[in-house]
């Protein structure tokens, strides 16, 4: 087995079901990690990802930069830099940029990130 790195300035960007520009790092795809996946996320100000859920795959989104407001199921809390957040397989969830610079995080997945484990809602449910 050989060391795999990928910098994020060599991963290819691609808009994820809920709207939110990713860039793989490490995942099946590019790499010898076959259970989870990391990427880094990015929303730009103003932006919310739509409502969504992950049937199979948990998630922790880890805030490296600008601030935002996240929903985990009827939670509601303002995250910042430093901020790791847990999101549970099966609980709706998005997160909007409130700032004025991107919002860039971190999103771990376990297994590893698929479009096809990606249920899209129209609202947040009450």
């Amino acid at each position: 087995m050989s060391m795999h790195i990928v910098n994020v300035g060599e991963a290819e960007p691609f808009v994820t079901k809920d709207g939110s520009e990713i860039r793989e790092l490490l995942a099946h795809r590019n790499s010898c990690i076959q259970k989870q996946s990391l990427a880094e996320a990015r929303v730009s100000p103003g932006q919310t990802t739509q409502p969504h859920y992950h049937p199979q795959t948990e998630e922790i989104y880890y805030i490296l930069q600008g601030c935002g407001r996240m929903w985990v199921g009827k939670d509601i809390r303002d995250v910042g830099p430093g901020d790791a957040i847990a999101i549970p397989p099966g609980e709706p969830h998005q997160i909007k940029n409130t700032g004025t610079a991107t919002l860039l995080f971190l999103c771990c997945c376990a297994p590893g990130y698929e479009h096809t484990d990606t249920v899209l809602l129209e609202t947040m449910p009450t």
